[in-house]
């Protein structure tokens, strides 16, 4: 079917131009030379059309079998496998733009699996200086889950690169060590009572939707330094075992469109500047903010989700609370009006 349009398209254009030279009274040799070409011209286009069509389609069965294979080997017991698995996840991300989030949401999905270490107990802070015996299979596992981290940072847009695309981030309840974010450009940042253990760096990071650490801990420093968070941040029920950098010579952290401040301000360098038009979900005692810090007020009704049994997983610390007079009381009520262009519907 494909190569009788062809024919017939060869065949218009080729009675096409025989007409049009027959109109300017060319001789007719060169009525027939001059319109063969043509057809023939359109009969080499289409076939080298369908030649790039077939090649276009043979790479991206390609790019599902290579996929599908890595995916699956993330489950074989080898580490050295593993790694493998994840750095051909990486190539695929970098070659195929589709898989971008797919293959990020596949390493946040390893980070997501329980996982104990050691040294977390013995020096949180800084698990480097912990210097204990540790089970070869932890010890093996533990390298495995440092490449997944640096992988989603290496997938993820640089800062300086000319084009920039946002990836959302989903690293609810993980553990995760000496993790780095900077200079990255995210959409959405969810790490719902996740475990940073050792320095956390968020410098210079670019989140263009909401980051949401309910119910996390830092065990160790975290730096915020020059990073904009233009979606707000919720530290509800965050614990801050240490300091927390908001400026420096990096440049000032930004906050825009809401605050929800932890219970107890932590230990701060510096201060965060908040956007124009930023809500508190709290009154922010004991942060260190400059900026619009009263211009909206204590509102924040645009951007959790309320839920009764406290989250996805039910887990009563993660509850959001926005029962409280600014938005409405009903869950299926705050998801219609509020949620929809967040994409925060559990």
């Amino acid at each position: 079917m494909k190569w009788l349009l062809a024919v017939v398209m060869a065949a218009i254009v080729t009675a096409g131009t025989a007409v049009l030279l027959w109109w300017f009274k060319a001789p007719p040799v060169e009525i027939v030379k001059t319109a063969g070409v043509a057809g023939g011209a359109i009969v080499a286009l289409y076939a080298l059309w369908l030649n790039d069509r077939k090649h276009f389609l043979e790479s991206e069965k390609t790019a599902d079998e290579r996929f599908a294979r890595s995916v699956e080997l993330l489950g074989n017991e080898a580490d050295q496998v593993r790694v493998g698995a994840m750095h051909a996840l990486a190539a695929l991300a970098n070659s195929t733009p589709r898989y971008r989030q797919t293959v990020i949401d596949v390493l946040c999905a390893y980070l997501r699996r329980p996982f104990e270490h050691p040294s977390h107990l013995a020096e949180p802070a800084d698990p480097d200086q912990d210097f204990g015996d540790v089970p070869q299979a932890v010890r093996l596992e533990h390298q495995v889950r440092l490449t997944a981290q640096r992988l989603i940072k290496d997938t993820l847009s640089w800062r300086k690169t000319r084009k920039h695309y946002h990836l959302n981030l989903d690293l609810t309840g993980a553990t995760l060590e000496y993790f780095s974010l900077d200079g990255r450009h995210v959409n959405r940042f969810v790490a719902r009572r996740a475990q940073f253990y050792g320095i956390t760096n968020l410098r210079n990071v670019h989140v263009q939707s909401v980051t949401l650490f309910s119910g996390g801990t830092f065990h160790g420093r975290l730096q915020m330094e020059n990073g904009r968070f233009e979606g707000g941040i919720s530290f509800q029920e965050v614990t801050f075992a240490h300091e927390v950098e908001l400026s420096g010579d990096f440049g000032t952290a930004q906050l825009g469109r809401f605050f929800h401040p932890s219970p107890k301000a932590p230990e701060q360098r510096g201060e965060m500047k908040v956007l124009e038009g930023t809500e508190f979900r709290e009154p922010a005692t004991g942060w260190h903010l400059t900026g619009s810090t009263e211009a909206a007020g204590l509102g924040f009704g645009d951007h959790v989700e309320q839920d009764a049994r406290g989250g996805a997983d039910g887990v009563a610390r993660d509850d959001h609370g926005l029962g409280n007079g600014k938005v409405p009381a009903k869950a299926d009520e705050a998801r219609a009006v509020r949620l929809d262009d967040e994409g925060l519907r559990d």
